[in-house]
């Protein structure tokens, strides 16, 4: 990846050298979508044009123009490019986005996700 690539997404990641997200988990995902970038899984400019497509489907579809928006397309976008284009079949996907809606169902507010909390329903 270019250093011009890389200014694609700094954008996203800051705005006067501030953190602009309400989430960690925001970040998380851009920081992943970058990562999958320089990687190759995809380009930059497919990064773009599909969260443009997501960001502008949901839009479309009735949702406000707000950051809780912006981030549902951001998890829309990776979900679409790595069903796509990712080295994990689309079933494995599917598992481990089942998995990890588990584990946030199963997490008690304000404590941190993690993937093994999926399994706490399982166990009972």
């Amino acid at each position: 990846m270019t250093s011009r690539d890389t200014e694609q997404f700094a954008p996203l990641a800051r705005r006067d050298d501030e953190p602009v997200f309400d989430e960690p988990w925001q970040a998380e995902a851009l920081g992943l979508a970058f990562s999958l970038a320089e990687r190759g899984v995809y380009s930059p400019a497919e990064w773009s044009q599909t969260l443009g497509s997501e960001h502008r489907g949901l839009l479309g579809g009735g949702a406000a123009d707000t950051p809780e928006t912006y981030y549902e397309a951001v998890v829309k976008a990776l979900e679409r490019l790595l069903w796509e284009k990712g080295p994990i079949s689309a079933e494995v996907l599917e598992d481990r986005v089942s998995n990890w809606r588990q584990a946030y169902l199963n997490t008690p507010h304000g404590q941190p996700v993690r993937l093994d909390a999926a399994q706490h329903d399982a166990e009972k």
